[in-house]
């Protein structure tokens, strides 16, 4: 009877908690390569939130920022691998991986933010990420990164102005080919070796957006941020499948609600994060100028044709969506 009693009381607590005592059942450790001030970031904490609301605390997301997990492509082999249950990285690294993601990496092939999220919601992003299926990796969400501009040590105003300057670029091709077509000398290098690079003359310019600009101090080692926007640049969410396939359907399927309010409370940052960073930079001492793109898009405008696994199909419905 006493026992009866006890597993009755033992019900009772647990409907009290709404099931918080199962609390935790399920851990997820998420990695990404920005500061705790960058729009990536502050959107994990929220989807950490969520994920636990949502799952009644079954759920619990541990953020690692500023790549404690490692450099972006160290943690997507991690997710292959299962070291690492989740990631949220730029596209850089995931060429690598699914190279056919370069086609979104392409200079000036989105018109505004507007048409990026058209592209990356829809069909075209959808398919990239299940892309990822096969390489066992889960992807979940396109995030933003940014529109991507110019930082460096003397003014630019046309590609003449860029000519021979040391570039750093990610290891990414279709970037790399991009800068070598305006006439830079592009050099693909991890984020972490950045700055002290551009301390120390190693390189005289980088691209990013403007959250990662101010995030990273970069006022410190760079003289004018010249807005050319040049590329949009996405973050993608991503599970290790080694990680997902422990999860019941019913805690996937949470999960995934989770992302999608996540992935507008991250753009909301961005854009709000992006205009607040201006005005500081301008404050910390920068100068920011606008130029024309006109020669930049002229410059780069083959990049298409010559770059390897373009998909025509994918590159047109792209397009499309901003007409």
């Amino acid at each position: 009877m006493k026992g009866a009693i006890s597993m009755l009381s033992g019900l009772a607590l647990l409907a009290a908690l709404g099931g918080q005592a199962l609390a935790a059942d399920y851990v997820i450790k998420a990695g990404h390569g920005t500061q705790t001030t960058h729009p990536t970031h502050l959107a994990l904490v929220k989807f950490a939130e969520l994920a636990e609301q949502k799952t009644g605390g079954a759920v619990k997301v541990e953020i690692y920022p500023d790549r404690q997990l490692g450099e972006e492509r160290e943690m997507v082999e991690g997710l292959q691998l299962g070291s690492v249950d989740m990631a949220v990285v730029s596209t850089g690294p995931l060429l690598a991986f699914v190279p056919q993601i370069g086609v979104i990496d392409l200079p000036f092939v989105f018109k505004d933010s507007a048409h990026a999220y058209k592209v990356l919601d829809g069909e075209v992003g959808r398919s990239l990420l299940e892309k990822m299926e096969a390489k066992g990796i889960v992807g979940l969400a396109w995030w933003e990164n940014g529109w991507r501009h110019l930082t460096t040590k003397k003014p630019v105003a046309q590609p003449a102005d860029m000519k021979g300057m040391k570039l750093r670029t990610m290891q990414n091709p279709v970037h790399i080919a991009a800068f070598k077509e305006i006439g830079a000398s592009p050099i693909p290098m991890a984020w972490g070796e950045v700055f002290t690079s551009l301390g120390q003359g190693v390189i005289d310019a980088q691209e990013n957006p403007i959250t990662i600009i101010y995030s990273n101090s970069l006022w410190e080692v760079q003289k004018y941020v010249t807005l050319t926007g040049h590329v949009y640049g996405p973050h993608a969410v991503m599970v290790s499948e080694a990680k997902w396939s422990t999860l019941p359907a019913d805690v996937q399927a949470k999960l995934r609600e989770a992302v999608t309010e996540a992935t507008a409370y991250q753009r909301e940052q961005s854009h709000r994060l992006e205009a607040e960073q201006l005005v500081k930079l301008r404050e910390k001492g920068m100068v920011i100028e606008t130029v024309d793109t006109t020669p930049f898009r002229t410059a780069t405008a083959g990049i298409a044709e010559t770059s390897k696994n373009i998909d025509p199909a994918m590159l047109a419905a792209i397009r499309s969506a901003g007409e």
